[in-house]
């Protein structure tokens, strides 16, 4: 259709919602398929939360509130950054958006012009390089291969860097792949960027809290003081508090950038739900124990699937610092046929196949800028965790 925006050619769909949503029309045609490619976990959001947000409904808290958010919650946002990141930050320097999502979105749309370029180390979350180009700039991706532990390299960063670059957008533990940076490797990353000034700092912390085996979060802006005037620190409470449903997502930074992000979400969306953000409050205000035991249950599902799609032919599977996800190689498999007569060609023919012949769904490595791999959400049963590895294992064996 002629009347459509030149821009929409600049972007493609979300594939992981593709997958997910495939899946679900298998399943409703009777087909026994088991969705690994979700990125939310199975958990409940907490009682305590729950209650939150019902008795935000019973006290008729249900009107408008700030553009931005409202004062509670970024007094709570606040008091997060000071208690857990060392990180001193003013109710004035914190935006509160519908999900991660809108934060990082509004950050890109009030930054970016023409020919500016953005830095995104692969794999990378999805939506980096599409809202980069939505927002007119240019993604220059840097790939992170298995080799150095899906982590950016100080050189690479260096090599990347050019006078037309504005962000770099930083996530740690990964989305896809599950990798941390350790303190020592954080600072050999924000030595680079002391000596480019332009440079900015877009973290995406969502993971924050879905750290195993004793691996030390840290965010930019705690391991370099310097950086603290050009940061933008991203978070918020999808992940480890089981709200991806309640949409809130918060980011800290300078008062200039966060009131050109206040301008345009009160001119697109303006305010996230009144009550997801009261139990926001609450979430951050409230108890913090049930994190560490959802966690024992994400190390376990995660020690689980390691093991097993290690077990299989031709894949190779990191053991991940955090989140829920796994990014196994295919290499192994390229060239080989599937007993449908599927040759694997790349990643996203075996997770068409892999779908097809045994019922598993998998987001392919493509997706998120790095092949040949795949991601697994490990944010399920153990059940349906061992059935889907057992049918990755079946569905490997199987090639010749």
């Amino acid at each position: 259709m002629t009347f459509l925006s030149a821009t929409l050619d600049r972007v493609k769909p979300s594939p992981t919602i593709a997958v997910s949503t495939l899946a679900a029309e298998l399943k409703a045609a009777g087909r026994d398929v088991i969705g690994l490619g979700a990125g939310e976990p199975d958990f409940d959001t907490p009682e305590n939360i729950k209650a939150a947000g019902k008795a935000a409904i019973d006290a008729g808290k249900t009107k408008y509130t700030a553009p931005d958010g409202m004062p509670e919650l970024k007094q709570a946002i606040c008091d997060k950054f000071k208690r857990e990141n060392g990180l001193e930050y003013t109710p004035a320097q914190i935006s509160v958006g519908t999900g991660g999502k809108q934060i990082l979105y509004n950050a890109l749309m009030a930054t970016l012009n023409p020919g500016d370029e953005v830095i995104i180390p692969a794999p990378y979350w999805v939506s980096y390089p599409d809202m980069v180009l939505l927002a007119g700039g240019e993604p220059v991706v840097v790939e992170c291969p298995i080799e150095t532990g899906f982590r950016m390299t100080p050189e690479q960063l260096e090599a990347a860097i050019t006078p037309k670059t504005k962000w770099l957008i930083f996530n740690s533990p990964s989305n896809p792949t599950g990798a941390g940076y350790t303190r020592d490797q954080l600072k050999a990353l924000t030595d680079v960027l002391m000596r480019h000034p332009q440079v900015w700092v877009m973290t995406d912390d969502m993971y924050e809290h879905l750290a195993y085996d004793g691996f030390q979060f840290c965010t930019p802006a705690e391991v370099e003081p310097g950086l603290y005037e050009r940061t933008l620190t991203c978070n918020g409470v999808s992940k480890a508090y089981a709200m991806t449903g309640w949409r809130i997502g918060y980011a800290a930074g300078p008062v200039e950038l966060i009131s050109a992000m206040r301008k345009i979400q009160s001119q697109s969306t303006s305010n996230p739900c009144s009550i997801s953000q009261w139990a926001a409050v609450e979430a951050l205000n409230g108890p913090q124990d049930f994190i560490a035991e959802n966690n024992k249950a994400f190390v376990r599902r995660r020690n689980l699937v390691v093991e097993m799609l290690n077990a299989a032919e031709g894949l190779e599977c990191p053991v991940p610092d955090g989140a829920f996800y796994v990014y196994p190689s295919i290499k192994g498999c390229i060239g080989k046929t599937t007993p449908a007569g599927v040759e694997i060609t790349d990643d996203e023919v075996f997770a068409k196949a892999l779908l097809e012949e045994q019922g598993v769904a998998v987001v392919f490595g493509a997706a998120f800028g790095l092949s040949p791999n795949f991601r697994v959400s490990y944010a399920t049963s153990d059940e349906a965790l061992k059935e889907a590895c057992t049918r990755i294992q079946t569905f490997c064996a199987g090639l010749r």
